[in-house]
């Protein structure tokens, strides 16, 4: 690997990317949690269509991303083309 100061040579990145193309088409599930709640299971059974639950987040908060269940990223909630979708802004340690 090359040091901090000295970035790796062009063949050694390519030689890394063609390594991993044995994983591109392995499926992953990607989770974003919007918040959470708890409630009681009588109050789960007595919901309907139109039913809002009160979750633990604002709306403007970031929004956790899991791969695998896993947490990788933080994000924003976005809107693309009438659709939701999430931004990346923060990618998590690991830990």
């Amino acid at each position: 690997m090359g040091s901090p100061d000295r970035p790796l040579p062009p063949e050694t990145g390519a030689k890394m990317a063609s390594d991993l193309e044995a994983v591109f088409d392995v499926p992953v599930r990607i989770s974003v949690v919007l918040g959470r709640t708890r409630i009681p299971i009588a109050s789960l059974l007595k919901m309907d269509v139109g039913t809002v639950l009160e979750l633990n987040r604002q709306v403007g908060e970031a929004v956790e991303i899991y791969v695998n269940d896993r947490l990788v990223a933080r994000g924003e909630i976005v809107l693309v083309e009438n659709r939701l979708g999430v931004t990346m802004t923060e990618i998590a340690r690991a830990a």
